[in-house]
């Protein structure tokens, strides 16, 4: 019997341009498609509820691609490395194809891989350019964004994006497989993810909507991407996350449709340098990148994070975000900043609570991505803003025109004008039961200087 491939899918969920898949295909040998749910190697980093959500609705999309291309999706559950070792040994496989991951987990899985003495083929594809292939006159890697994204720019544009293969080549018999609806990965008492449904199609052919639907109004995405009221953003981060669409495919559709791109590029150079400095920090999420932030003062504040995590801190662009979050897996990305400024700076709350609460509820949660962007919001990171740079939010609220983002989001608050909707007088909280800010912006101002001062000797 002819040794089948085996085809290892992570979070590169599509079979367009896609270069393990057409490798694969191409290969002239039966190929058996795999993907395997492995809470096992990365532990504490394993998908959050969100994710696991996505997950299910994109495995269930893939499933039906392969099918119409005469092949199937195998489905296991454990450690992945043996995982993978057992289905070669059941099928003879002796070779696996997959894309590049940069995660510390999935490094340390494909190390296990080859140690079990399996061929495993790596190929390019999830990112711009390949994060490492970048570096400084020094030979080392970029650690600031701007002049890493001035040398991707001179690589640029990227290949052309190859279609899906007509075919791939099914093997005589094929292994036994788990059924998704064992994996329990949807929620079910209590289903918090309604509006995550009326929200979000999963899988490519969702992908592919979504940026039909964006493109016409990609060259207003500079104008209008900070103003959380109005459909600016692309909202494909979700399927970017999940390698549902390829980074090269965005670039192309977006230089073919014409019109000021730069900045939208720009959004996925950033996405790119983020898997750059997880390449190069692997435990970027969990330490500071600056040793000084290791002795900050970060204050133990159980209630105010539980507000903050609900949307009840009594200012209303952060509340609006955090519903947001919670009722849709997502935020607006200016509210993000918003938020994140607010939890460290105002609450003096160590950013890594904010990390995870959004490792959990982001259906585009991004190790590199989330981990990057929240240390730029600490000024810990190698990048970053700075510490003393505090976002106020009821000046951000209006400057940004967030009144019916909070309207749609703060439901208790839809009624107010333009004058209040932003900080509610007193009287108008108590009537709506909406709660007095948490801290005075002043007051958390001053808080989080002193303990920058202290941080600093």
């Amino acid at each position: 019997m002819t040794q089948p491939i085996l085809l290892w899918f992570r979070r590169d969920l599509r079979l367009a341009d896609q270069a393990a898949v057409r490798a694969a295909a191409h290969s002239g040998l039966p190929v058996i498609p795999v993907y395997v749910l492995d809470d096992e190697t990365p532990k504490h980093r394993k998908l959050g509820e969100a994710s696991r959500w996505w997950l299910h609705g994109s495995l269930e999309s893939l499933a039906r691609d392969l099918e119409a291309m005469g092949s199937r999706l195998i489905l296991r559950r454990g450690a992945a490395a043996e995982v993978l070792a057992q289905l070669a040994a059941e099928t003879g496989a002796r070779e696996i194809h997959g894309l590049h991951h940069y995660e510390p987990w999935w490094r340390n899985a494909e190390k296990a891989i080859r140690r079990k003495g399996l061929n495993l083929h790596l190929h390019d594809g999830n990112f711009l350019i390949p994060p490492g292939s970048v570096t400084t006159g020094a030979g080392t890697p970029y650690r600031i964004y701007t002049p890493f994204w001035r040398q991707v720019q001179l690589r640029m544009p990227p290949a052309e994006p190859a279609p899906a293969p007509a075919k791939i080549p099914a093997p005589e018999t094929w292994p036994a497989g788990d059924d998704l609806s064992d994996w329990s990965l949807l929620p079910t008492r209590p289903d918090w993810a309604v509006g995550f449904r009326a929200e979000w199609t999963p899988g490519e052919g969702g992908a592919e909507d979504r940026l039909e639907a964006f493109l016409p109004r990609s060259n207003l995405y500079e104008e209008r991407r900070n103003l959380p009221s109005r459909p600016g953003t692309s909202r494909l981060s979700p399927h970017l996350a999940f390698g549902e669409i390829s980074p090269a495919t965005l670039w192309h559709a977006a230089m073919d449709q014409g019109g000021s791109v730069d900045v939208f590029l720009s959004e996925l150079g950033w996405r790119d340098y983020a898997q750059n400095i997880i390449a190069e920090f692997p435990d970027y999420g969990a330490h500071s990148a600056k040793p000084d932030f290791d002795v900050m003062p970060w204050r133990d504040a159980p209630d105010e994070l539980k507000a903050w995590q609900t949307g009840m801190t009594g200012y209303p662009i952060v509340d609006a975000g955090m519903r947001e979050l919670w009722v849709s897996g997502w935020m607006h990305n200016r509210v993000r900043m918003i938020v994140a400024s607010f939890l460290i700076k105002h609450l003096l709350i160590d950013w890594r609570h904010g990390e995870q609460w959004f490792w959990d509820t982001l259906v585009d949660a991004d190790y590199g991505q989330n981990a990057v962007n929240w240390q730029w919001s600490a000024g810990s990171g190698v990048d970053a803003n700075q510490f003393t740079r505090i976002m106020a939010p009821l000046t951000q609220s209006p400057k940004f025109e967030a009144g019916d983002y909070i309207r749609h989001w703060v439901p208790e608050l839809a009624d107010l004008d333009e004058g209040e909707i932003h900080d509610p007088t007193p009287i108008t909280r108590r009537r709506r039961a909406y709660p007095m800010p948490i801290v005075g912006h002043v007051e958390g101002r001053e808080r989080a200087l002193a303990a920058y001062r202290m941080m600093k000797g």
